[in-house]
């Protein structure tokens, strides 16, 4: 495998396999370079997932045999970063624990993902994603006025919360082993990084410029300017014009009454706003709109299905999406000007093994 591309080249990762955050965390690691090297049981996770998975070695081990944890351990000592997602206290019965680890290699980024954290009263118990931004405000946000909140996928949490703040820690500490030559324990919760998400709202509530009451949330659906609506062929495009000059231009734009920009935030208005504005939406098709809106200030965007999504012409333009295998693939993310990454296929697990462990 040539892993001379990428920021993270060089670095060396164990990953041991799980669902959800972990595996999406590891493959960002190796998007940007990162070898990866995945420590699975007979069968795999249960969640296969061609996309996700990409980019790893794979080794079957038995970690609850004495063999493989003493092979675990070995490799382990030539890592970097090892990523685990198990309960507080699994590793630590294993005898694979930060402690034992850190020993043998005190420069090991030792990176723990888990929805409730390492410690608290809830840290031992399952939980979910919809658990995790129940607890911290996000899902109660989320969802029509009087009616039930509405999870938005896994995204805020696994992979907001989760991932993306794991994979920014590894690299924070990544960052601050140059310095000091240490590896440290990171406590990824998933809970700590929705509540780090939520610190907009949070901290502008108090000025009234945002709430996050349904009825009231400006980003939330609440503004007619800032909602999706039905088009003529029961399509949807979803507008965001928050600035009053870009409201104008939507406005002038689809021949909504030039008034709405007089009273754009007047929220007694609104009903009337997205009555007028839905009607409006309602006679031509999504195409037609797009046609008509994609060039301009409007904030405008078509609302795709996934398989659709690869087509769009602005991230077929950008190569966003690449076809291998039978499978769509978002390009590694974000874009460097010098170390680009690319999605990698993985290496031979003997061929990696006998490089890290000579």
């Amino acid at each position: 495998m040539d892993s001379s591309n990428g920021p993270l080249s060089g670095v060396r990762v164990i990953e041991f396999a799980g669902i959800g955050p972990g595996p999406h965390c590891a493959m960002l690691l190796a998007d940007l370079g990162a070898e990866v090297l995945r420590i699975d049981r007979a069968g795999g996770n249960g969640w296969p997932n061609p996309v996700v998975d990409r980019g790893r070695s794979v080794l079957t081990v038995d970690i609850k045999s004495d063999a493989g944890r003493e092979q675990c351990a070995r490799l382990a000592a030539r890592a970097d970063v090892l990523i685990e997602g198990f309960r507080p206290g699994v590793m630590e019965r294993l005898g694979l624990g930060p402690e034992p680890l850190l020993a043998s290699n005190p420069g090991l980024i030792y990176a723990r993902m888990t929805g409730w954290g390492q410690t608290g009263p809830k840290a031992k118990i399952a939980g979910h994603d919809i658990n995790f931004i129940a607890i911290t405000g996000a899902l109660k946000a989320i969802g029509e006025p009087g009616g039930r909140s509405i999870p938005p996928l896994n995204l805020v949490g696994d992979f907001g919360g989760g991932s993306l703040f794991l994979a920014f820690g590894i690299l924070a500490a990544l960052l601050e082993r140059a310095r000091s030559g240490k590896g440290q324990v990171i406590d990824g919760a998933i809970v700590d990084g929705v509540a780090s998400l939520m610190t907009m709202f949070s901290g502008l509530i108090p000025s009234g410029k945002l709430s996050v009451d349904r009825s009231e949330n400006i980003l939330g659906g609440a503004a007619p300017f800032y909602r999706t609506y039905r088009c003529a062929d029961g399509a949807e495009v979803a507008i965001g014009p928050l600035e009053p000059s870009f409201y104008q231009e939507l406005l002038q734009a689809i021949g909504a009454p030039a008034r709405f920009a007089d009273i754009q935030y007047d929220r007694a208005t609104w009903e009337e706003q997205a009555s007028v504005l839905g009607e409006i939406f309602l006679s031509k098709t999504r195409g037609q709109w797009c046609a008509l809106l994609e060039s301009t200030d409007a904030c405008f965007a078509p609302v795709l299905e996934l398989e659709e999504v690869p087509a769009d012409p602005h991230l077929e333009a950008r190569e966003v999406y690449r076809r291998i295998d039978g499978h769509w693939h978002a390009a590694p993310a974000p874009r460097f000007s010098r170390t680009p990454g690319r999605i990698r296929e993985g290496e031979d697990v003997r061929t990696l093994m006998e490089r890290w462990l000579g």
